[in-house]
């Protein structure tokens, strides 16, 4: 065994009580680990999946990945654009021939690049489900047409989980096939991942994991959440069904030229080095001061480390993808609680700072003592979720509340979390400072006159009533 071997499964070791430690304290019932570092995979279960019919999470244990699903779809949609199928650039209507928004500017030029930055302007968080039929995709576009269009197309960043429905069914119309089935044949086969589903049928033969609702208050018992499975027209967005095994693998391609070895030895090319260059490019900027968008990839520099990845946040399934291409590290972590995002921020950032040595980088604030912060107090909607900031002794807090939506239109709102504190780290930049949303950026954003028109919170804007 080399030196490099032992640094390896000694850092994994290590990282393994970090991972049991918050799971107590924030009372996740299961979580899973994959590490790739120095050539070696490292992957570990915790937990159980499921506290009513409990078996114990292992690396093969089936979690939902929610929106890291989007970046198999941009992978699948470049596979098609080196073909001459799809152009990023080309009006989405010139594939989707009856797309109909309800701008009239959008329904002409919106293209795949808008949908891929979330740049596209209209009410993003739509999750319209048209049952199982070979129809879904088709009769969920034509719904869109009821959405509002919030800012001009390509003016501004806000998270947009309905444009990638207008992907799939571009990808499905120029490819001849559903999206699913083309998702399975130009990214998931050729890679060899065999536990990746978008359908529950394919993964309820696996061990599976469920998700949880974990209470702010204490005092209310953790519960499963219902339902399980997403509507197929959400499978774009964030349907697939993965372990930390085949994600490492997948892992692994974004990291390298677009080229893949197989089991067999034999060596096949899925993408040029230029279209993965391009795709880790910046093309936008994000949510928050330095973030940057790729091809759907949410970028970010920590320290000397150029990291990509995404989220993904499902019903009481929470995961993280993290990649740093040029130091061929990743790590994913998926968790079966609604509380898994504190969980996996937490073990990246331990992660970060003892495989790559990257520092928690902490936030300067600005000195408002004396300063009128009333203008940033009031109401702010969005489709999911509200929010309130009030003003108290100098200091501005935010609440926010669930409205409920999500993943499916009648889905019940979420328990409602705890006040925040607010502190500006730059002009209408602020970072809030307690739990469960320690460290979440957010953005003011006004209007030509001046006036504060959006809040950007999760990455969406909301609108200041």
């Amino acid at each position: 065994m080399t030196a490099t071997e032992v640094d390896g499964k000694t850092k994994f070791a290590e990282l393994a009580p970090v991972v049991t430690e918050a799971m107590e304290r924030l009372r996740v019932p299961g979580a899973a680990v994959g590490v790739f570092y120095e050539g070696k995979e490292y992957t570990a279960g915790f937990g159980v999946n499921n506290i009513n019919h409990p078996l114990p999470v292992d690396e093969g244990t089936l979690f939902q990945i929610a929106s890291i699903s989007k970046t198999f779809t941009a992978t699948t949609t470049m596979r098609l654009v080196e073909q001459g199928k799809l152009d990023l650039d080309t009006p989405l209507k010139t594939y989707i021939p009856d797309l109909k928004l309800k701008d009239p500017v959008a329904t002409e030029k919106a293209t795949l690049r808008h949908v891929f930055t979330h740049y596209g302007g209209w009410t993003g968080d739509y999750f319209g489900d048209f049952g199982r039929g070979e129809d879904a995709l088709a009769r969920n576009v034509a719904d869109m047409a009821t959405l509002e269009q919030l800012t001009p197309l390509g003016e501004t960043f806000s998270y947009n989980n309905a444009g990638y429905g207008l992907a799939a069914r571009a990808i499905e119309l120029v490819n001849g096939k559903s999206f699913e089935d083309s998702v399975k044949e130009l990214v998931l086969d050729p890679l060899g991942m065999k536990h990746t589903f978008y359908f529950p049928e394919d993964a309820i033969v696996h061990r599976v994991s469920v998700g949880h609702q974990v209470y702010y208050d204490q005092t209310k018992p953790t519960e499963v959440m219902e339902p399980w499975a997403w509507s197929r027209t959400s499978a774009a967005l964030g349907g697939l069904i993965s372990n930390v095994k085949d994600i490492l693998r997948y892992a692994q391609f974004q990291m390298g030229d677009g080229s893949w070895t197989g089991p067999d030895g034999q060596t096949i090319r899925l993408l040029k080095p230029e279209t993965m260059k391009f795709m880790q490019s910046k093309h936008a900027d994000g949510g928050a001061p330095g973030d940057e968008m790729g091809i759907t990839w949410m970028m970010r520099q920590a320290g000397d480390v150029r990291i990509i990845g995404h989220g993904g946040a499902s019903y009481g399934q929470m995961s993280l993808l993290q990649i740093a291409p040029e130091q061929k590290f990743a790590i994913i972590v998926v968790t079966n609680a609604s509380i898994g995002t504190n969980l996996c921020g937490e073990v990246v950032k331990w992660a970060l700072e003892n495989y790559l040595n990257v520092p928690e980088t902490k936030p300067e604030y600005l000195d408002i003592a004396g300063k009128d912060l009333s203008e940033y107090t009031g109401d702010y909607k969005a489709v999911l979720s509200s929010v309130t900031i009030s003003l108290r002794d100098g200091q501005l807090f935010l609440q926010s509340h669930s409205q409920g939506g999500f993943p499916k239109p009648d889905s019940p709102a979420a328990p409602t979390p705890p006040e925040t504190r607010m502190a500006f780290t730059a002009p209408d930049n602020v970072t809030l400072l307690d739990f469960p949303f320690k460290g979440t950026r957010c953005v003011f954003l006004r209007n030509p006159d001046g006036s504060i028109a959006w809040f950007r919170f999760g990455l969406r804007i909301h609108k200041k009533q």
